[in-house]
């Protein structure tokens, strides 16, 4: 894959087939997707140093690939001061990752966390976690199989809610645009928490889940009765006898974009079926209307669909 195309695709100026085209290569093999990463690694460094310091809009090729360097020099300081002088951590020592719509990125955090992070979702952590809690920040939907360390705690902090764990495998569904905040327990045990409740929170046992809409003042308890939801990992989106509104707002976190339903005839239905994210909301949409008739037009310069 070129570079000029991944970069293409990560200021979000690829067209609906070459988005497919990217994602078919990313999951195409694991090496396609380190090169992936690594690639959106220096997008981001390069778009971090052109925000710090003015530069000229024409940059050639070599200042590109210098100002990189720098970065890449900024952030081993970075990481030797966080070693050696501990006030700098707030100020230094985080990493930022952010995942495009229609993705999915797997990685292991400093401590041996592995995480999965799904489309449109940002991981704040540091780059090492050294004494107290191992606390990170999430907008967006995860999932985490922790590493069991008694003396740190593992702490996800939401825009909605606060989740602590010593070691288990746990799913957070968080995104700040949503009024809604689902952590779902798989494994293990952990304590979930509205922001400026008093008490220590819900604490939740395996097959449960916590669950708060915008308007309640408390976290609810249910059971999970659907684990195919969280097959998101393995990068398919699946649906059991669910409302075609419920539908369009997954394809909207998903994918990025803003679907209209014009035909409200739709709405009435209900569908089951599973789409694997890198057959895109185009693909998506055409299988839904082998069950449910209607038309939608795509404006990728507003990225809007309308249903009709």
């Amino acid at each position: 894959m070129e570079r000029n195309t991944l970069y293409k695709f990560f200021e979000g100026l690829t067209s609906p087939e070459e988005e497919k085209h990217i994602r078919q290569w990313m999951e195409a093999s694991s090496e396609n997707r380190e090169t992936f990463l690594k690639e959106r690694t220096f997008f981001d460094a390069l778009t971090l140093l052109s925000d710090a310091v003015p530069v000229k809009r024409k940059a050639t090729l070599g200042q590109q690939w210098m100002r990189a360097a720098v970065v890449g020099i900024l952030t081993l300081l970075g990481s030797y001061f966080y070693h050696h002088w501990p006030l700098a951590e707030e100020a230094i020592a985080m990493q930022t990752i952010f995942v495009p719509p229609g993705q999915r990125v797997n990685l292991i955090l400093p401590d041996g966390t592995e995480v999965w992070l799904n489309a449109r979702t940002t991981l704040k952590y540091p780059v090492s976690f050294h004494t107290g809690e191992r606390a990170l920040e999430l907008d967006g939907e995860a999932y985490f199989e922790v590493a069991p360390n008694k003396k740190h705690p593992f702490v996800v902090h939401t825009a909605r809610g606060k989740v602590k764990a010593l070691g288990t495998g746990f799913n957070v569904d968080a995104y700040s645009s949503e009024s809604t905040f689902v952590t779902s327990l798989m494994h293990g045990s952990i304590q979930v928490k509205l922001p400026g409740d008093p008490s220590d929170g819900l604490l939740l046992q395996p097959g449960r889940k916590a669950v708060w809409q915008e308007g309640d003042s408390l976290l609810h308890v249910e059971t999970i009765d659907d684990y195919a939801v969280y097959r998101w990992v393995e990068g398919l989106i699946c649906f059991k006898d669910k409302p075609v509104s419920a539908i369009m707002k997954e394809f909207e976190k998903y994918y990025g974009v803003r679907i209209d339903v014009r035909n409200q005839q739709v709405l009435k239905y209900s569908y089951t079926g599973k789409f694997r994210h890198t057959d895109g909301v185009d693909y998506a949409l055409r299988v839904l209307q082998k069950d449910v008739s209607f038309k939608y037009v795509r404006d990728d310069e507003s990225q809007t669909i309308s249903i009709d």
